[in-house]
C-alpha cells in the first residue's frame, strides 16, 4: 500500500520509472523540493485547499489529491486563502460551471497579491472543450488543468508545471486505465468510499456524465478487496462502494463477475462492520442482487434507485429503459425480500414535453412507493446532451407550480416514514460531534437515517444502541442505551 512507501528513499536523480503507480511517487518526491524551497522561502508551512464540487466520486478524488498535497509537504486548510488551491469541479448543471468561473474571479485577485500561489482545476468540468477553452483564454492565471481520466497523473502534472512556470493544460478524451494504491487523506477515520468502477454507459438524454467520465471500466474484485481489507486494518468500520451504476459492475471484467457477489465478497472481510452503495440504475437492479443484500448482514438497509420520472413516456424520452411498472415491481420484489430496507429517489420535474397527466403519473409513483426520502430537480438544461435540443421545454411557472406539490408531497410522506421508528432503539454510528451543539453526537442509521444523541467526541467510529425518543422530521433526537 502507498502508506510504506518512503519518498526520502526515491532517487529523484534517476530516470521516471515508466509503470504506475510508481511514477507517480518519483514525481511526488520531485515536487517535494519545490515545496520544501517554498516553506524557506515563506518562514512557514505553505498550505494547500482542496474543494469539491459534486458527486461521492468527485469527493473520493478529492481524498487522493489531498493526500499527494500534504505527502509533499503542504498542510491542509478549508481557506481559499491558501498557497495552493484546487478545484475539484463538477458539470451536471450549468450552474455548476459558473460557481467556479465565479470563485477564480475572486482568486485571481488574491493572487496578484501572492505570485507564490498556484491554482488547479480539475474533474468533470475539465472534460468540456469549450470550458478549456474559455480558461485558456480568459483564466491565464491557472496553473495546472486536467480532467477526470489521468486524475491519478497528478504529482506529474503538477511537477511540469512547478517547472515550467507556466499553464499546463492535460485532458484526455477517454481512457482504458485505472491506476490505485495512490496517496489519500480520508475525511474520516472510520469510513471510506471505495471506487470499484469508472464511467457509464447509459447515456440517459438529459445527463452529461457519460461524456464527461468516459465509458464503464470496472475494478477487479480482487483489487478491491485488498483495498478494504487494509481500510479495515487502518480503522475503517464502514466502506461506501462507488461507482456511476454499481449495478453493471464487472461487466467489462477479462473475468466477468457481477455486482451482487462483489457484495458477497466484501461482506466476507473481518472487522467490517458496514457496506453501502452508490448509485443503482433500476434497469440493472438484477434478483440475484435484491437475494444478496438480504444475505448479506453487513450490507445497510438502504437502497437509492433514481426514478427521475413516474411517466413511462417521459423515461423512454429520458432513455432510462425501464418504465413505471417496471420500476414498481422492482419496489415491490425489495420489500418483499427486505421488508425495512429505506428507499430514497431522484425526480426530475419539467423535462421537455412532461405534460400535466405526466406529471401526477410521478406523483403517482410517489404515493405508492412512499420514498423514506427524496432529492428533487427542476429540469435544467445540460448543453450537450439530447435533451437540451429537444422541443416542448415546459414553461417556468408550471414547473415550479409542479415541483412545489412534489415537495410538499415527498416531506409529508417523509415524515411519516420517519415517526414510524419513533421510540424504537437501534444500531447507530456515531459519525461525529454535533455542529451546533459540542454535547451532542451525531450518527447515522443503517437505513442513512440521521440521529443526535447526548455523547462524547471519543465515541467516533463507534456503533451505539441509541434508542430514538423523538423524531424531528428529517432527523431523530435519540439517547444511548449501550454499545452495539
Amino acid at each position: 500500500m502507498y502508506n510504506e512507501i518512503d519518498l526520502d528513499k526515491i532517487d529523484i536523480a534517476a530516470e521516471p520509472p515508466a509503470e504506475e503507480p510508481a511514477r507517480q511517487y518519483y514525481f511526488m518526491a520531485k515536487c517535494r523540493k519545490y515545496v520544501q524551497k517554498l516553506e524557506e522561502e515563506l518562514g512557514r508551512k505553505p498550505v494547500c485547499c482542496v474543494k469539491t464540487f459534486g458527486c461521492q466520486m468527485n469527493a473520493r478524488d478529492s481524498e487522493k489529491l489531498t493526500g499527494i498535497l500534504t505527502d509533499i509537504g503542504y498542510e491542509e486548510t478549508e481557506d481559499e486563502h491558501a498557497d495552493f488551491v484546487i478545484y475539484n469541479t463538477c458539470t451536471v448543471r450549468e450552474n455548476a460551471n459558473n460557481k467556479v468561473y465565479g470563485r477564480l474571479g475572486y482568486l485571481s485577485n488574491y493572487k496578484k497579491k501572492n505570485p507564490h500561489m498556484m491554482i488547479a482545476l480539475c474533474g468533470c468540468m475539465m472534460q468540456e472543450e469549450q470550458v478549456v477553452e474559455k480558461i485558456q483564454k480568459s483564466y491565464r492565471f491557472v496553473n495546472l488543468v486536467f480532467g477526470t481520466h489521468n486524475i491519478y497523473k497528478f504529482a506529474e502534472l503538477l511537477y511540469n508545471s512547478m517547472e515550467s512556470g507556466s499553464m499546463i493544460m492535460d485532458i484526455w478524451k477517454e481512457t482504458d486505465k485505472i491506476v490505485e494504491n495512490l496517496p489519500n487523506k480520508r475525511k474520516f477515520s472510520f469510513k471510506s468510499g471505495v471506487n470499484i468502477m469508472f464511467g457509464c454507459n447509459n447515456f440517459c438524454s438529459y445527463c452529461i456524465v457519460p461524456y464527461v467520465r468516459g465509458r464503464e471500466r470496472s475494478r477487479k474484485p480482487e483489487e478491491i478487496i485488498r483495498e478494504i481489507k487494509a481500510l479495515v486494518a487502518d480503522g475503517v468500520c464502514e466502506v461506501m462502494l462507488l461507482g456511476q451504476n454499481v449495478n453493471s459492475y464487472g461487466k467489462n471484467l477479462e473475468n466477468p463477475t457481477g455486482f451482487a457477489d462483489l457484495l458477497r465478497e466484501v461482506n466476507k472481510i473481518e472487522g467490517l462492520k458496514r457496506i453501502r452503495f452508490m448509485t443503482s440504475h433500476p434497469k440493472d437492479l438484477s434478483d440475484d442482487l435484491i437475494l444478496a443484500m438480504k444475505e448479506c448482514d453487513k450490507v445497510c438497509k438502504h437502497m437509492h434507485l433514481p426514478l427521475q420520472s413516474g411517466s413511462s413516456r417521459i423515461l423512454q424520452n429520458m432513455n432510462r429503459h425501464y418504465d413505471k411498472n417496471q420500476y414498481l415491481a422492482l419496489v415491490e420484489k425489495l420489500r418483499h425480500a427486505i421488508p425495512d430496507i429505506a428507499l430514497t429517489t431522484d425526480i426530475i420535474v419539467g423535462f421537455p414535453g412532461e405534460t400535466k397527466e405526466d406529471f401526477m403519473e410521478t406523483l403517482d409513483v410517489v404515493k405508492q412507493v412512499e420514498f423514506d426520502s427524496a432529492f428533487t430537480f427542476i429540469y435544467s438544461k445540460r448543453t450537450g446532451t439530447p435533451a437540451a435540443a429537444m422541443e416542448n421545454q415546459v414553461a417556468e411557472e408550471e414547473v415550479k407550480e409542479r415541483f412545489d406539490l412534489l415537495l410538499k408531497t415527498v416531506q409529508q410522506i417523509s415524515a411519516k416514514k420517519a415517526s414510524a421508528l419513533e421510540g424504537k432503539t437501534v444500531e447507530v454510528l456515531a459519525e461525529e460531534e454535533n455542529t451546533q451543539d459540542s454535547s451532542l453526537m451525531t450518527g447515522r442509521l443503517s437505513n442513512n437515517s440521521i440521529v443526535h444523541f447526548k455523547g462524547t467526541e471519543d465515541m467516533t467510529g463507534k456503533l451505539l444502541q441509541v434508542k430514538l425518543t423523538e423524531c424531528k422530521g428529517f432527523y431523530y433526537l435519540g439517547e444511548i442505551v449501550s454499545n452495539a
